[in-house]
């Protein structure tokens, strides 16, 4: 056996007893109902209003689904509750059903969590100043740093090993910034993997939250080897979100709190962001709104048009974003569905938060070598089309953030 076959070998049985012996008990997971069909996984309960199911996910199984959603294009392709593996399955069942119970509430109705009204969209020129500060050199050193590492798969040995690299990145930004602000890393109950947040306090309005964020794991979905870069998915919209923060540490404290996340585990369930969500809602945190950022490198659709998710995201969010996009961005749009739990906006959604999810083109046109080894920089790519995003983050920071 050579070394390469060695290292797949080895990490492969790392995944397998990780598995086993972290998450013996099932999954809790919300998912689309055809798919979860599709690969066999028991359903507990589900929702024909809107297509998605409660269904328990053995820990053998959870390669399989992931695999099924990634043959529908789909990033994660479900959600994992954040049930405790240790409560009584009846008491998890329980918990579980009143999750699905909330997500038919908040897609058929108006968001059940207090949200401040969106107010219209207008011209600040130096919101337009800022938006033309986006560097595409800058996303490319991101995107070259993030998928130097062989993988960032939640379930490798090292699931942290550029968690710290990235805060030193975060760091170096924040000590030029104009405000004091705060780094947290978040731990989860289904990943040794960590979320990273960077926190800038509202001067006036500190209790309304703008939420941001883009997912930071990798995953090579073929396992033909252990490496996945994972350029597009998602470097590029991690990378989006820290362009964001260093053009936004340069201009004056909003008047709302502005929250961006890096979140964990994504690809194995959205893990990171749903208990965070989770845990706002608990809170009874205001969040204004929600946007993420996963993929957008690839112009599918041609350069400067994106697809704009329609389905378990917010209707009145969407439309605010068209205005927001037509004002700062010029942008071409078109609206998609991407199936529930294709990425971490589901985990705002389900929280009862508005949810936003541009992305880099119409769902059946994104990049096609996501979760493989080929998810490299390559001139398949675009940093051009990518900016676009960046520049939607900090119009969306600034309008939502410094608006009453």
């Amino acid at each position: 056996m050579n070394l390469r076959n060695f290292w797949v070998c080895f990490v492969l049985t790392f995944n397998l007893l990780a598995v086993h012996n972290s998450f013996a008990a099932p999954s809790l997971i919300l998912a689309d109902t055809d798919l979860l069909l599709e690969v066999g996984i028991p359903i507990v309960d589900h929702a024909p209003e809107i297509g998605v199911a409660l269904a328990e996910l053995d820990p053998l199984d959870e390669d399989r689904l992931i695999a099924a959603a990634h043959a529908r294009g789909k990033c994660g392709g479900f959600q994992r509750l954040s049930t405790q593996p240790w409560q009584d399955l009846a008491e998890r069942r329980e918990l579980a059903r009143e999750s699905l119970d909330q997500l038919v509430e908040v897609t058929l109705a108006p968001p059940v969590t207090p949200a401040p009204v969106l107010t219209p969209v207008q011209f600040d020129p130096a919101i337009q100043t800022a938006v033309n500060q986006v560097d595409e050199g800058k996303l490319r050193e991101t995107v070259t740093f993030l998928s130097s590492f062989e993988t960032r798969f939640h379930r490798s040995p090292t699931p942290n090993r550029h968690i710290d690299p990235m805060i030193q990145k975060i760091q170096e930004i924040l000590s030029q910034a104009r405000w004091i602000s705060q780094v947290d890393t978040f731990t989860h109950t289904y990943t040794q993997q960590k979320s990273i947040r960077v926190r800038i306090p509202g001067a006036t309005l500190p209790d309304e939250i703008v939420v941001m964020g883009a997912h930071l794991d990798s995953i090579n979905q073929g396992w033909s080897s252990a490496i996945a870069p994972g350029a597009d998915d998602n470097a590029s919209g991690s990378a989006n979100i820290l362009e964001a923060l260093r053009i936004l540490a340069g201009q004056p404290r909003p008047a709302r709190t502005i929250d961006l996340f890096w979140y964990a585990g994504e690809e194995g369930g959205l893990i990171g962001s749903s208990e965070i969500a989770k845990a706002y809602a608990r809170a009874g945190n205001k969040v204004v709104g929600a946007l993420q950022l996963d993929m957008t490198l690839f112009p599918g659709d041609g350069e400067f048009t994106l697809g704009s998710m329609t389905d378990f995201t917010s209707p009145e969010l969407r439309q605010w974003f068209v205005e927001l996009n037509r004002v700062y961005i010029g942008g071409k749009i078109i609206e998609d569905r991407c199936g529930y739990g294709c990425s971490d906006h589901a985990s705002w959604h389900s929280s009862g938060y508005r949810a936003l999810m541009p992305f880099e083109a119409s769902f059946g046109r994104m990049f096609s070598d996501l979760h493989t080894t080929k998810d490299v920089i390559s001139d398949k790519l675009s940093f051009r089309h990518s900016a676009m995003f960046s520049k939607i983050a900090v119009a969306f920071a600034m309008t939502l953030g410094s608006r009453p």
